[in-house]
């Protein structure tokens, strides 16, 4: 049995309400539950949230809200796999049995279902602990470059400043929208990155919506892409 976990706090700064606000037509929170629901690969989708709104909006868009998130796991320092550990938890003493847990951030309106499927299946043939989905950087890193006080750049690695971008090696970054792990693995180990394997999506599509202005962004291109 597979269970989606959904961490969705009430707490958001930098865009208040980020996880209920209406994107698209429908609360955020929505897209994750709904391309969770669709892609048939979950038993229960399970919202973790300590927001009295946010865990009605969830059940309303067909999560479940077995348990509220304690405050100590709540705030702008809680890490990603404490508060799954802790729903993984909660959820095993409500009885439900499961082998394979999938942490979907509920700010992932770009979120593709042939992507959560195939970031499962490369877990089960690679056998790792955790799957989840990467991008390629859009610049080679080798070739990055700092500014200082005065306006002078220098790059960070020197040795690499006349190289053709052609001839070096590609770099990703995690695209930040789930995380497919072994119920075992979330409870014991919390090196996601260096414990997984990753799939690789196109970065046209990933959006990190952190900013009013990553807001209006991701909404410009939502209307281009699917609307």
């Amino acid at each position: 049995m597979n269970i989606a976990i959904i961490p969705a706090r009430g707490g958001s700064k930098r865009i208040p309400r980020k996880n209920i606000n209406l994107f698209a037509g429908k609360p955020m929170i929505a897209h994750a539950i709904t391309k969770a629901k669709s892609s048939g690969l979950f038993d229960h989708i399970v919202v973790s949230t300590d927001d009295i709104e946010i865990a009605t909006i969830a059940r309303e868009w067909g999560a479940e809200t077995p348990f509220v998130r304690p405050d100590e796991l709540a705030n702008d320092y809680t890490a990603t796999v404490p508060v799954i550990a802790h729903a993984i938890q909660a959820c095993l003493d409500v009885g439900w049995v499961f082998d394979y847990v999938c942490c979907i951030y509920p700010g992932v309106p770009f979120l593709q279902i042939e992507d959560l499927k195939g970031a499962f299946e490369l877990l089960i043939k690679e056998g790792r602990d955790y799957s989840f989905p990467i991008t390629e950087f859009p610049s080679a890193i080798q070739r990055a470059l700092k500014r200082l006080d005065d306006g002078k750049m220098q790059p960070f690695y020197p040795q690499y400043e006349l190289t053709r971008t052609q001839d070096l090696e590609p770099a990703y970054h995690d695209a930040g929208q789930f995380y497919w792990g072994r119920a075992n693995s979330w409870l014991h180990n919390p090196k996601i990155h260096s414990s997984g394997v990753g799939y690789v999506v196109p970065n046209w599509r990933i959006v990190d919506i952190d900013t009013a202005e990553d807001w209006i962004r991701a909404d410009r291109l939502f209307r281009a892409f699917y609307q």
